[in-house]
């Protein structure tokens, strides 16, 4: 990536985590919003699993071997 894209990345985490401090510092309606950063930790996992996920059904179920129907 461009260094222009880098430093707005980073300008967007800074603006999204300063306003979840501000204005999500008193929401606690539930335990996990308690959790400084739960939302954006829970995003990063819930990618994960789905990058995982889907590496796993395209290498186990979508491909196949190219004699697959030959035999």
């Amino acid at each position: 990536m461009k260094k222009i894209h880098w430093i707005i990345l980073g300008l967007v985490l800074l603006l999204t985590l300063v306003l979840e401090f501000v204005f999500l510092a008193d929401y606690d309606s539930h335990w996990w919003n308690a959790i400084p950063g739960f939302y954006a930790i829970f995003g990063l996992i819930g990618c994960i699993v789905l990058v995982y996920t889907a590496t796993f059904i395209s290498k186990k179920i979508v491909n196949r071997d190219l004699d697959y129907y030959d035999n």
